[in-house]
């Protein structure tokens, strides 16, 4: 494409006003932009861009905040390879938005001049290699992006007829064996708990736990050791030991996902 060549565009924004605010300033940019499709929510933009993908736009404006949710879920349902530019009201999410390689970030209402220097931004990438979006990176900020909440601190367990409370700050790891999910303590004791580890992962803070493959969910004070493993996967020696000395092992398709998330 020439620097004459107009860009093409999408918005998705779930206020009417701002996306009108937007489309307004982009045809007043001294190159043009043209809006090729708007959504409101991630539901209608996964069928616009599904419709685009034969001819995916220059660039797409994303808010963070959507009707039905984030807008980081897009990358968890297509394959988008088009530059990012994140809109949005609230700037705590301006760092995880630059992880994810996006060509800019602007805080509503966005100033005409700082619109017009993220597209020419944008314009200066296209004459080199730009940046892929990572979507595995994507997935874990999606996970790590929602608003602030409690997180459990406790697990109360059954030892023989007492009950007992298990802080979060005791516990290693949990494991599923056999449709049971287990926790271990840091001292090597195990008890079973009555969730499973999809649901665990929803209840405990990202930032200390991560979900290794589909039978471990683990602290990070717990993980050892890490050697590369086959294939591309990575092994995690566990501390305590995991059952019956299990290979714990990070899928090839976690890896980047998991590094992120040690190198925080």
């Amino acid at each position: 494409m020439t620097l004459s060549a107009p860009l093409r565009a999408v918005l998705i924004e779930d206020e009417p006003l701002a996306a009108a605010r937007l489309a307004g300033l982009l045809q007043k940019q001294p190159q043009p932009v043209a809006v090729v499709g708007q959504a409101e929510s991630v539901a209608e933009a996964v069928e616009l861009l599904q419709r685009l993908q034969s001819n995916p736009p220059d660039v797409l404006f994303l808010d963070i905040h959507l009707a039905d949710g984030l807008s980081f879920e897009l990358f968890e349902r297509l394959n988008i390879t088009s530059p990012v530019i994140f809109t949005t009201a609230y700037d705590k999410y301006a760092l995880r938005a630059f992880k994810v390689n996006s060509v800019d970030y602007l805080l509503k209402p966005i100033d005409p001049e700082e619109l017009t220097a993220a597209l020419d931004k944008l314009r200066r990438q296209q004459q080199t290699t730009a940046p892929q979006l990572d979507a595995a990176l994507l997935a874990q900020i999606l996970r790590q992006a929602q608003p602030a909440k409690e997180y459990k601190t406790r697990f109360v367990v059954r030892v023989g007829e007492h009950l007992k409370a298990i802080p979060v700050e005791q516990i290693a790891y949990f494991a599923s064996l056999e449709k049971v999910t287990l926790l271990h303590t840091r001292e090597g004791r195990r008890f079973v708990v009555d969730y499973t580890l999809e649901q665990l992962e929803q209840l405990l803070d990202p930032l200390e736990f991560f979900r290794l493959n589909r039978a471990y969910l683990a602290h990070a004070e717990s993980i050892q050791d890490i050697i590369h493993y086959t294939n591309s996967r990575l092994q995690t020696i566990l501390k305590p030991a995991a059952p019956d000395n299990d290979t714990v092992l990070v899928s090839r398709e976690k890896v980047a996902t998991f590094k992120a998330w040690l190198d925080r």
